[in-house]
């Protein structure tokens, strides 16, 4: 789900060959906009009659040639997602043919197509069975069931009726493995349907169990900031870090604090105010416990950065985090007004290190001369005031001890 995670969730190939493992990728994310495609001519609803009385054949042969049809026809017509509903319990049937890969492939494929942008067709597919057979396959050694199925999951688990019933049929540790341990397409898929599923308040303790940090973290280090699945790693570490287990993970786990804060840096603006996010529900929840591992990673730039450029709802986030970053959290006194500029300037003072400070510095006075808010004006007064020579930085004490 960029579904997490994504750009257009058209469907696999249409090729009645067997398909190759990445084909799927775009179809299997129903969170992102997935417009039907025009196609120059309506199916027929003669060629949506004979697709069903294939798939509902007792040949296997004529089996598979359904299934391919129906994957072709929901390819891009909602409509023949809806005409072709009927097709969904011998599909599922098909799934349980435990000695015909073929069949396995091409029937979950065609329920995946017609799962896509389709409430009715994702509880049905569930209500006929289909979750077991398809939880088999999350453990299967052949790489394209793996996918599909994953890729399964993550279209299904969008309807949250289905959220529940995929978390109760085990699902989510086997899709944590997949993280771990899956091709590239599978990880981004078990990402975006963990996190689908973590919007159901239950699964959340189940997901954490599977202590998921890690691989959330390692897929989060390679891929680019700005991209869907960041949002969606994003997303899943901010519910996480409601949890004291999820936020002592992320604080042990190399560089997860740092990956974080590159997304907070780099990523889109959805993406970094789920980053701050993060960092303030760390932050809140024990600030001297999480205080000095945020700012030892170089958070200041990117957070004065997003005063400025951010969502107004991120630039709330930020403005809180600075305030709990700070020496106190707490206005000093009436003549040492509450300012971005004040609170900046006081933590610039409490980090041991030119590099930081200088950057810090640098951004501070980059706000001066961009922002136009009132909130800000305060500081463009005073900026002759926090000067890099006037600076306490190397003679104060810091609590903020850099290891």
């Amino acid at each position: 789900m960029d579904y997490c995670s994504s750009s257009s969730s058209s469907s696999s190939s249409s090729s009645s060959s067997s398909p190759k493992p990445n084909q799927h990728s775009a179809s299997a994310t129903d969170t992102i906009t997935d417009a039907d495609t025009p196609s120059s001519s309506s199916p027929s609803s003669s060629a949506v009659h004979r697709a069903l009385q294939l798939v509902q054949s007792d040949d296997l042969d004529s089996k598979l040639q359904g299934a391919r049809e129906i994957r072709r026809l929901t390819k891009t017509s909602q409509r023949c997602r809806r005409l072709l509903s009927d097709s969904v319990q011998p599909l599922v049937s098909m799934l349980r043919l435990h000695d015909s890969p073929e069949s396995n492939e091409s029937a979950l494929l065609a329920l995946l197509n017609l799962a896509v942008k389709d409430e009715t067709n994702k509880t049905k597919i569930v209500e006929a069975g289909a979750l077991e057979p398809i939880i088999s396959f999350l453990k299967s050694h052949s790489s394209n069931l793996q996918e599909y199925a994953t890729a399964s999951l993550l279209t299904l688990s969008a309807s949250v009726i289905n959220k529940p019933l995929i978390s109760a049929s085990g699902a989510i540790p086997l899709l944590v493995e997949i993280l771990r341990y899956g091709s590239s397409q599978a990880k981004v898929d078990a990402l975006k349907a963990l996190s689908n599923l973590s919007t159901y308040p239950d699964n959340l303790s189940i997901i954490l169990a599977t202590k998921p940090i890690p691989p959330i973290v390692d897929l989060l280090k390679t891929c680019k900031k700005s991209s869907k699945t960041a949002e969606k790693c994003c997303a899943l570490i901010e519910s996480l870090m409601e949890f004291d287990e999820g936020r002592t993970a992320l604080t042990s786990e190399e560089g997860g604090v740092l990956a974080v804060v590159e997304v907070l840096e780099n990523g889109s603006l959805q993406s970094r105010e789920i980053a701050v996010g993060a960092l303030l529900t760390m932050c809140q929840s024990d600030r001297c416990k999480y205080r000095e591992p945020i700012l030892k990673e170089g958070v200041i730039p990117g957070l004065l950065e997003l005063t400025v450029q951010g969502t107004p709802k991120s630039q709330s986030k930020v403005q809180t985090l600075l305030r709990l970053l700070r020496d106190s959290p707490y206005p000093r006194s009436e003549l040492e007004p509450d300012t971005v500029e004040n609170i900046v300037c006081n933590i610039i003072s409490q980090i041991d290190g030119d590099d930081q400070s200088g950057k810090a510095k640098k951004m501070l006075a980059d706000m001066v001369q961009v922002s136009m808010e009132q909130s800000l004006r305060h500081l463009q007064q005073r900026a002759l005031v926090c000067t890099p020579s006037d600076l306490p930085i190397n003679s104060c004490t810091s609590e903020v001890s850099l290891k």
